[in-house]
């Protein structure tokens, strides 16, 4: 297929989805491709966090915890992600990071299957993941033992001898897209249990936890779900796991009683036994509010736009950039990979930074790789169209090899 711009922008305006940008407070000019790191702020937020600070916590003070309701925004906030992951309202509380809530996850899951010992994992999986799971090795002492098993090697690699089943759907830095489904059931086959990372599928393409049968999960909730920097996390138990779970982190909101002040630990009922300290307000009515972009969105629209999205990128990629050095780095097939697109470029760096000054913003995976996050409800076709017209400008005129666009920063 031959595009154009004008075929580009015809498509927005046939797009089912066009309205869902308005949603959404996006900076005059700027084509935001980095939804998988961080989301663009939602119309509504701003007022809603000025609302909780001006009244709620400026006038009502200490009675908002029951007045606002601050003591149940982890489930509350939990059952408005739920129907995005494919759970039940009662499955899913938000709490929090993505890190905090793996440690639980694992810690409880390898519990759960005494005496099996071995966790599965893939290396290249991200580094908080394999990171987590180390640390809990070492501290449980010979208790677990962390098996690092390439992705083609998977399936053979479960077996009677394992516990855990530990990955991310959606590959950071390829994109490539696991079979969780496949995996899941060749888990259970087994024996072990499987735990998802959620962290660059939530929010991006359609997930059903409970139709594959996925026992836990994690997920953040600042990438796809647009709940700001450092927005809280959330965990996913399968509810026939709940009243099983066991927590390493047994704090007091965990407590079926917290505000009896018992001074020994019991254990609530259902999901809510995971909290381990005071909720961050702030955050989570933050992601509440955010989480208000996905009324009336049918998910499997969002996957449908986020595949032709991808498609049009490497389309025009490899029809106007060819011998740029450029070697895409994730899957072709659109059904094989997540919500984003990644090429690989000795220069990747530099060449991010010139294409952000272009007003196009992706980021930047160690080594080689240029990431581009789609995100359906705010970014267009015409807006891909633009994109990669302004990578090509960047190329044509050697702009990235400035030498301020060599210099890193903390944060690519």
């Amino acid at each position: 297929m031959t595009h154009t711009r004008d075929s580009c922008a015809a498509r927005d305006e046939a797009d089912p989805l066009r309205g869902a940008r308005d949603r959404f407070s996006l900076p005059p000019g700027m084509i935001y491709l980095d939804g998988n790191s961080l989301g663009v702020l939602p119309r509504g937020v701003s007022e809603r966090v000025a609302h909780v600070v001006a009244a709620e916590w400026g006038e009502g003070l200490i009675s908002s915890w029951n007045t606002a309701g601050w003591i149940d925004l982890p489930a509350r906030v939990g059952a408005r992600i739920a129907p995005l992951i494919g759970a039940q309202g009662h499955e899913v509380i938000a709490a929090d990071s993505t890190s905090v809530n793996l440690f639980k996850l694992a810690a409880a899951g390898a519990r759960l299957q005494r005496p099996r010992r071995a966790v599965v994992t893939e290396p290249g999986n991200f580094p908080t993941d394999l990171y987590i799971l180390q640390g809990l090795e070492g501290w449980l002492g010979g208790e677990i033992e962390v098996r690092v098993v390439g992705r083609d090697q998977l399936m053979d690699a479960l077996d009677e001898d394992v516990a855990l089943l530990v990955l991310t759907q959606v590959h950071y830095k390829t994109g490539a897209l696991h079979d969780m489904a496949a995996l899941t059931a060749r888990a259970h086959a087994v024996g072990a249990l499987a735990l998802w990372d959620l962290s660059h599928s939530a929010g991006a393409l359609p997930v059903d936890l409970n139709g594959v049968g996925a026992d836990l999960a994690v997920g953040c909730g600042y990438k796809f779900l647009n709940g700001g920097p450092g927005a809280p996390a959330f965990m996913f138990v399968a509810g026939r796991w709940q009243d099983k779970i066991a927590t390493p982190l047994s704090g007091w909101m965990g407590h079926a009683e917290p505000f009896a002040f018992h001074d020994q630990y019991q254990p609530a009922p259902g999901i809510r036994r995971l909290l381990t300290g005071t909720p961050p307000v702030l955050g989570l009515s933050v992601l509440e509010a955010a989480l208000s972009a996905f009324a009336d969105v049918s998910m499997a629209a969002v996957r449908t736009k986020s595949m032709a999205l991808g498609d049009l990128f490497l389309d025009l990629v490899e029809a106007r950039l060819p011998g740029a050095g450029f070697e895409i780095a994730c899957p072709r097939d659109a059904n094989a990979r997540g919500s984003q697109v990644s090429l690989r470029h000795p220069d990747g760096y530099a060449i991010i930074q010139a294409l952000i000054e272009r007003g196009v913003v992706g980021d930047f995976r160690s080594p080689d790789i240029l990431r581009f996050g789609l995100t359906p409800l705010y970014v267009g076709y015409a807006d891909i169209w633009d994109a990669v017209d302004r990578l090509c400008a960047v190329m044509a005129t050697g702009l990235w090899q400035e030498s301020r666009f060599h210099v890193r920063a903390a944060v690519t």
